[in-house]
């Protein structure tokens, strides 16, 4: 199936009871059973049901699976956010003494998560960006995953999956993705190699920007093993699934960090119009971009446009995504824009239909100090515009009599 029509039937059918064209919406917390024995079994994975929604539910299964399926992973476990969804896949793996390779121009949540992790004995090694020439001296036999951001929210550095993932796994170890800003739209990261694939369902997938939620896809093809991953030694028998079945049998489960059914239900109805969305977000960010490379007194930064281009081309099909940073000379210049603008929303969430602009170095990466937040491409007189799909003839105009206004 081509990419929309796979959105809509693939690995979905509604729901066969009823004739419901969407899977109904579960707001049930207990799913009762037949008899004891019966309820025995599924708490203890002998038997498919369902038993209580912070351990698995229809309406987030039916989301999970079409995810999966989409990414061409093996499983997919739904969680609370995209935050959720980032310290679950790390912390499902790595014990402490353990080592994380990852890229600095991370979104500030995960960059603060990171920072976390070393009450637990577990240290992140960064990198200003993440290739395979950049990673190879700093792995070592307590490197347990190299982590990065496919197209960096708000550095909009590229990374190269293919060669990263090649010189990780000659090592033994997995490379986990976060793919939020490129989504499957753009591309699949298990087919270049990457091994967990993770989305802010919160941002393109649903949409709306209606509800807070993560993913996290298992490509079922790293080989793990007891001596590197002990943590899994209980779960290696289950082959291709043993990162999957650790995950729902413990830590996701423990935590709680469940997706409630009414997320899931908004993330499948904005999935179905994913491909439609990037398609005109893709389009009116580069449009808006070109536009404002050529005022002057600002600098932009979008991927189309500068040294990741042709990288941009080779996996992406020589879309950029939906993100644009802007360089305004001044912290009050800045502010001054993003005051005059008419149609942008001032808010932290990127993936909406609408646009969204904020100042990072205020807020998103409050808590980074100053060589976190330029190694994350965030300064002083930063600007982050997350572009919906309003008509871009508005677009251009708004951003180019704002900017020019101002003067200087």
């Amino acid at each position: 199936m081509e990419f929309n029509t796979a959105l809509l039937h693939n690995a979905f059918s509604g729901d066969k009871a009823t004739g419901a064209t969407l899977t109904p919406i579960y707001q049930s917390s207990a799913f009762a059973q037949e008899s004891p024995e019966q309820l025995e079994k599924i708490f203890n994975n002998k038997a498919a049901g369902y038993s209580y929604t912070r351990i698995n539910n229809p309406t987030v299964a039916a989301f999970e699976a079409r995810i999966a399926a989409l990414e061409g992973g093996i499983s997919a476990v739904a969680c609370s956010s995209g935050m959720a969804a980032v310290t679950l896949s790390l912390l499902n793996i790595l014990s402490s003494g353990d080592e994380i390779i990852a890229g600095s121009g991370l979104f500030g949540g995960t960059i603060d998560l990171l920072g976390d992790l070393k009450a637990f004995g577990i240290k992140t090694n960064f990198v200003n960006h993440i290739s395979a020439q950049s990673i190879e001296p700093l792995l070592n036999e307590n490197t347990k995953t190299v982590f990065a951001e496919l197209i960096g929210n708000p550095a909009l550095d590229v990374v190269g999956i293919e060669s990263v993932a090649n010189l990780a796994h000659s090592r033994n170890i997995p490379l986990i993705i976060d793919s939020t800003t490129a989504t499957p739209y753009l591309i699949n990261p298990i087919k270049y190699g990457a091994d967990i694939v993770i989305h802010s369902t919160s941002k393109y997938i649903n949409g709306g920007g209606n509800s807070v939620s993560g993913i996290i896809v298992d490509s079922g093809n790293f080989n793990w093993d007891e001596k590197n991953y002990p943590s899994l030694s209980e779960y290696i028998k289950y082959g291709k699934f043993a990162f999957s079945a650790k995950l729902r049998n413990g830590l996701w489960r423990n935590v709680g960090a469940c997706l409630s059914p009414m997320n899931a239900f908004m993330n499948s109805v904005g999935l179905e119009t994913l491909g439609l969305r990037m398609e005109r977000l893709c389009y009116n960010a580069k449009e808006l971009a070109e536009i404002l490379d050529n005022i002057d007194g600002v600098s932009v930064n979008y991927p189309t446009l500068g040294k990741y281009k042709e990288l941009v081309r080779k996996q992406f099909g020589g879309k950029g995504g939906a993100i644009i940073t802007l360089r305004a000379g001044s912290r009050d210049r800045a502010f001054e824009i993003i005051k005059r603008l008419r149609i942008p929303l001032i808010a932290t969430n990127i993936g909406d239909v609408r646009t969204l602009v904020i100042h990072p170095a205020s807020t998103i990466y409050a808590h980074a100090n100053k060589k976190q937040r330029e190694n994350a491409g965030v300064y002083d007189d930063t600007i982050r515009i997350s572009v919906g799909i309003e008509d871009i003839k508005d677009l251009k105009d708004d951003f180019y009599h704002s900017i020019k206004s101002i003067g200087g």
